[in-house]
């Protein structure tokens, strides 16, 4: 595990440059780890994977509701699985965005569409 960390990373000081500077307190290594190797999201490349979370996070910050968010990410990933959207969902927020994980859970409460 330590070596993919290692690699994940040596691969992100390289397109460093090509990303924004991410939020405070934001940790990208880790929503890599817990995204981009797991399976089922088959995103082509890290760029590719940090991209659609900062859409996520964009997405909360805008107030969109969690149901609303939960179908869209379903449906980009052609899926009716609420767990593999649920799941991308807080990985974004938590590692990419935490500054609006209190949004989320608002947006959240009450949610019943499992």
């Amino acid at each position: 595990m330590k070596s993919l960390v290692g690699v994940l990373s040596a691969g992100l000081l390289c397109s460093a440059s090509l990303i924004a500077a991410p939020a405070a307190n934001a940790d990208v290594v880790a929503y890599l780890v817990n995204v981009h190797v797991r399976p089922g999201y088959n995103f082509p490349n890290a760029d590719a994977a940090i991209g659609y979370g900062r859409t996520i996070c964009d997405r909360v910050a805008a107030k969109m509701s969690y149901a609303e968010l939960v179908n869209q990410v379903k449906a980009d990933f052609r899926t009716t699985d609420y767990y593999q959207a649920g799941y991308l969902i807080n990985q974004a927020v938590n590692e990419l965005c935490p500054a609006q994980i209190w949004q989320l859970r608002q947006s959240a409460a009450g949610y019943t569409g499992i």
